[in-house]
């Protein structure tokens, strides 16, 4: 079994001058990213934390969160991570049930309103991070010996904040084994097999997925330790993802659906992308019209995965030699099970498993998951060939998923009608060529006031919502089509919306 601990720290002792992490346009060799780490682990030895103490981080792709990232894992510390891009009044009150021992954040996020309060009250203790390539990391306040419950879980990586399947956000526990299994599940997409000694290599992760997701946190551990330089950008945009290609040549780079389709408008010249075998694709669901186009215009295999925060990493996945084997007759697949990981499909209603291609509820069972000896049931559609390739067909549950985002209409619906002059909220989504999917709503008023003003509910869920919860289009009407027992019709709510959206009409 792989300790990726001590793998990460031979990776960065194979030749430290060697460049290691670019930031800002400048480039950090290994062994100023092991002095990093250091610097952040020297501060937390300081505190005399027990094994495994919960240590949490305001993540951002930004070149201090990723070195105090690396310094809790390789300390065998629990990372629970904690979203920065919440409205204030979230994060505070996140940080305020947590309980943790120790918070890690940029100065400035430490500043924000409700921060101060948060931490005091737990007792937390506080590591205060440069916001720029100088500086070093400050205990700003020690933990009071008591103040703070401050639970350790030495079996866990990782507490990953998610939204889950019911609408309330929550976090998952991650354990080190399931990691370490997640991580040599895909060795065979590199044909290592099992092979995991420290080495350096030359390609180039470009490393645009948030922290705060599974995904980024899963790329950030797994590049390092497979001992690739790393381009870190703090989101995805076209232009620095360009030059991170045309510049540095790595033979396979990652972007979401929504960032496929913005590559596609942008028109890149072939000669820019030459050097890449293959595009890695997660997060959401990728039209399989879009992997053809990107295969006719730049000769270049999308390979889709599938996985999620529950199991510690993709489950599924395409491999460059099954792409070119089975892209034919596999089309729209998120590709074959990995090894060790078992599925079925089942009838959502009564449980019984379907057979091979039958639609149904996706199950799963792996060692990467939180009980290994169970069925996992996921809120998935799915499609299952005899052969282990997977299609993942529609959603179980109604969460909305933008641009690899999960929106839950329950959230967006109570932000609404927390608005003093709505009455009732109901919320859809609606298809996006770009972004997979948008969430929409319609509003209906409490009698005798008018309606807001655009401006007016904006600013109120702005101050309540996450940016890609937020709707891109709000009709306030009389009412919404209702069963006979007054259950709104999902799919006739959408008609509605959409035709008022394609007349410009926010009012019913």
């Amino acid at each position: 079994m792989t300790d990726l601990a001590a793998l990460i720290e031979g990776v960065m002792a194979v030749e430290p001058d060697a460049p290691a992490v670019e930031w800002e346009g400048r480039w950090l060799d290994w062994r100023g990213l092991a002095s990093r780490i250091a610097a952040v682990r020297a501060v937390l030895d300081r505190l005399e934390l027990p094994q495994g103490a919960r240590v949490g981080i305001m993540l951002r792709n930004r070149l201090p969160q990723l070195q105090a990232l690396y310094a809790v894992v390789l300390r065998g510390d629990c990372l629970v991570t904690v979203n920065p891009t919440y409205p204030d009044a979230v994060v505070a009150a996140d940080i305020a049930g947590l309980d943790l021992a120790v918070v890690i954040a940029e100065l400035a996020d430490l500043e924000r309103p409700g921060m101060e309060e948060a931490l005091s009250r737990t007792g937390t203790a506080v590591i205060a991070l440069p916001g720029a390539w100088e500086g070093e990391p400050l205990l700003r306040h020690s933990r009071e010996p008591g103040a703070a419950r401050c639970p350790a879980t030495p079996a866990t990586m990782i507490e990953m904040l998610t939204s889950g399947t019911t609408g309330t956000p929550k976090r998952v526990a991650l354990t080190r084994r399931a990691f370490r299994e997640s991580f040599e599940a895909t060795l065979h997409y590199e044909h290592r097999s099992g092979d995991t000694a420290p080495v350096l290599r030359s390609g180039v992760q470009i490393l645009v997925a948030p922290l705060t997701h599974i995904g980024g946190i899963w790329s950030a551990l797994n590049s390092v330790a497979g001992g690739r330089r790393i381009v870190l950008l703090e989101k995805f945009a076209v232009a620095p993802w360009h030059r991170a290609v045309a510049t540095y040549r790595p033979a396979v780079a990652g972007a979401t659906a929504a960032g496929l389709r913005m590559i596609l408008d942008a028109d890149l010249p072939r000669k820019d992308l030459a050097s890449l075998r293959a595009l890695i694709a997660g997060t959401a669901a990728v039209d399989p019209a879009t992997i053809d186009t990107f295969l006719d215009r730049y000769g270049i295999p999308v390979l889709t995965n599938y996985g999620a925060t529950e199991f510690a990493g993709p489950v599924a996945g395409w491999s460059l030699l099954d792409f070119k084997a089975h892209w034919g007759d596999r089309r729209g697949s998120v590709g074959r099970l990995h090894a060790g990981v078992e599925a079925r499909v089942v009838d959502a209603a009564s449980g019984a498993v379907l057979p091979p291609m039958a639609d149904g509820v996706l199950e799963l069972r792996s060692t990467q998951l939180p009980d290994p000896d169970r069925w996992f049931r996921t809120t998935d559609l799915a499609r299952l060939a005899e052969d282990g390739f997977l299609w993942i067909t529609g959603r179980a549950d109604a969460a909305i998923i933008r641009g690899g985002f999960k929106v839950h209409p329950a959230e967006l619906v109570s932000a609404l009608e927390a608005h003093p002059d709505v009455r009732e909220a109901v919320v859809v989504g609606l298809p996006d060529a770009r972004l997979g999917a948008v969430p929409v709503a319609a509003v209906m008023l409490r009698a005798g006031v008018s309606a807001p003003a655009d401006s007016e509910l904006d600013a109120f869920l702005r101050a309540r919502l996450l940016p890609y919860q937020l709707p891109v289009f709000v009709a306030v009407v009389d009412d919404v089509p209702r069963t006979g027992s007054m259950k709104p019709i999902l799919p006739d709510v959408a008609m509605l919306i959409e035709r008022l959206r394609t007349q410009g009409d926010s009012s019913c």
